[in-house]
C-alpha cells in the first residue's frame, strides 16, 4: 500500500465524506482584484498556493484537525499491519490491528460529525500523511514511530476539547471518549517498547497529570510528514 494515497477501504466506502481541508487562500486573489480596481496601476493578483491549506474557525476546524490526527494515525497502523516487521511479536501484531480498528472508527465518526450527509468531497485528492521518514522495517523503528504519534495525539486532545462552543456539546463529549481512548493507547505503545515508561517524565508533568500540546506545535510536529502541504491552525488559537 503506497502511504502517498488514502487507504483502499476509505476510498471504496468513505468517498463522500472525506470532508476536512478547505483552501481558504483563495480569498487572497479577490482582494488583490479589488485593490487593482481602486487604483491608478494594473496589479496582476498573486495566485493561491494550493499547497496551502487552512482550517476553517470554530468548531468545524476543530473537528478537521482532530480528522488530521486520526488520519496520522490510521496511515501509521495500517501500514504496520499490512506489513509487519519480522520481529514484532504475534501478540504486538494483534495490538496493532486493535489500534487501527480503534482510529478507522475514530476517524468515521469525525467524518460523520464534520458532514453527516456525506455529500461533501474531500480536496484535495492527493493529500495523505507520508511514512517515509519512518523506519517501519523493524520492532524499534514501528514502536518508535507509534509511540512518537500517539504521543501527540494524547497530549492535543485536552488541549483540543475546551475550544468547542457549549452549543457542540454532543461533539464534545464524543471527541471525549475517543481522547480517554487516545491515552490508552499511547501508554500500550510505550509499554511495548519500553515497560513501564507510561508515565514518563515527558509525558506526564510532575503534579501528575498529562502534558499537552497546542494545535500550533501538533501540527508543526506534523508538518513533515504532510509535505508539500502546508496546514495553518491559526483559526484555532489557544486563549491566553
Amino acid at each position: 500500500m503506497s502511504d502517498h494515497t488514502f487507504l483502499p477501504a476509505w476510498r471504496e466506502q468513505s468517498l463522500g465524506r472525506r470532508v476536512f481541508l478547505r483552501v481558504s487562500a483563495a480569498s487572497a486573489a479577490s482582494v488583490a482584484l479589488i485593490a487593482a480596481g481602486c487604483s491608478g496601476t494594473t496589479t496582476t493578483p498573486t495566485a493561491a498556493d494550493p499547497y496551502q491549506l487552512a482550517l476553517p474557525a470554530g468548531d468545524s476546524g476543530l473537528l478537521y484537525y482532530a480528522y488530521l490526527m486520526a488520519l496520522a494515525q490510521v496511515t501509521l497502523y495500517q501500514k504496520v499491519v499490512d506489513a509487519p516487521p519480522t520481529d514484532l511479536t504475534t501478540t504486538e501484531r494483534a495490538v496493532f490491528a486493535d489500534l487501527r480498528d480503534h482510529e478507522v472508527v475514530h476517524q468515521k465518526t469525525i467524518a460523520y460529525l464534520i458532514d453527516p450527509t456525506g455529500a461533501t468531497q474531500l480536496a484535495p485528492t492527493d493529500f495523505a500523511f507520508s511514512l517515509s521518514k519512518f523506519t517501519l522495517t523493524t520492532r524499534a523503528g514501528v514502536l518508535a514511530a507509534s509511540q512518537q504519534i500517539a504521543d501527540l495525539v494524547a497530549a492535543a486532545y485536552p488541549v483540543l476539547l475546551p475550544l468547542f462552543t457549549s452549543s457542540s456539546a454532543p461533539q464534545r463529549t464524543i471527541l471525549l471518549k475517543m481522547s480517554s481512548v487516545q491515552a490508552r493507547q499511547a501508554a500500550a505503545v510505550r509499554d511495548m517498547l519500553t515497560p513501564g515508561s507510561f508515565a514518563n517524565s515527558d509525558v506526564v508533568g510532575s503534579n501528575g497529570q498529562l502534558l499537552t500540546k497546542t494545535p500550533t506545535e501538533v501540527i508543526t510536529a506534523l508538518a513533515p510528514y504532510f509535505a508539500p502541504y502546508v496546514i495553518s491552525v491559526a483559526s484555532l488559537a489557544v486563549p491566553v
